[in-house]
């Protein structure tokens, strides 16, 4: 019941802010286009696995999977770190560079990060998902998760998977490094530009429009570090369980507060939205 409730939640969440970031003019900006995004991928990623979780829970003899739907919950993960880099470099214009941000994040600019960020997570995870299917598996057909579970996948094969897994290892540095080092020295000149700001209105209200996306790329990238930053896939499967639900459920329920309720212009624009469907409704 607490998981479908986080699903619902998810869902009615994300479908808001995609809503208002594509009707409310005031919210025409990059970071709420990319935030945009961001919501339509949790839904993605949330409805992939969650859905499949709760009849494993709710109903007996659920509690399996088709190898198609193995294959569609092995590639969403890994996709969010392009768009929350592309987030950062939009927090750093409006901070350090205000007057240029209409020039440099310009719509053709984000359409074009957008797209290189689903193509790229798509065509990052042809290969491992490939790989993992050539696998041989007469072990057992049962894994200890509620999804596919790439080490769980090792875990019952029966070939030697260990240049694999440092492969996939390495690839996962490469991505998630190739997103996270450029965000952690973006935000180290955020941070030293809103430390010279003089006015303490002036440190807050700048503080204010970086605060959500710092929120979620700690969130986010902690626990893709833990799941993915491990030679060997199949070490600590009990953790990894844990840590994908954080991922696939808690994650994405969260993330929608943490830019909404930290975020003037969204609560705005939810607040007019909402005198609309009432006026509609009194009509």
């Amino acid at each position: 019941a607490i998981f479908f409730f986080f699903y619902l939640v998810t869902l009615m969440g994300n479908t808001v802010i995609i809503v208002i970031v594509c009707v409310d003019k005031r919210l025409q900006s990059p970071m709420y286009f990319f935030l945009g995004h961001l919501s339509a991928l949790e839904i993605l990623v949330t409805t992939i696995i969650v859905p499949g979780m709760l009849l494993g829970l709710l109903l007996p003899g659920m509690q399996t999977v088709s190898l198609s739907a193995c294959v569609v919950q092995l590639f969403p993960y890994l996709y969010m770190g392009t768009l929350l880099g592309a987030m950062a470099v939009d927090c750093y214009i409006a901070v350090c560079n205000p007057l240029r941000c209409n020039i440099t994040m310009n719509r053709h600019t984000c359409n074009f990060v957008v797209l290189v960020s689903w193509v790229f997570g798509f065509l990052f995870q042809i290969w491992p998902v490939y790989v993992t299917l050539q696998l041989t598996y007469y072990k057992s057909n049962v894994v200890n998760n509620f999804f596919c579970d790439r080490g769980q996948l090792f875990k019952l094969s029966c070939n030697n998977t260990l240049f694999m897994e440092f492969i996939l290892f390495l690839m996962a540095v490469f991505v998630l490094f190739a997103s996270l080092i450029p965000t952690i020295v973006l935000y180290f000149y955020i941070i030293s530009t809103i430390l010279k700001i003089p006015s303490a209105s002036g440190r807050r209200k700048s503080f204010s429009t970086c605060a959500s996306h710092f929120t979620c790329v700690v969130i986010g990238y902690s626990s893709c570090l833990f799941l993915y930053l491990k030679p060997k896939q199949m070490q600590a499967v009990d953790y990894n369980r844990v840590v994908s639900l954080m991922v696939s459920v808690v994650t994405p329920f969260l993330n929608h507060f943490i830019f909404t309720l930290r975020n003037d212009k969204v609560i705005e624009a939810l607040r007019d939205g909402v005198k609309c469907c009432c006026q509609l409704f009194r009509n």
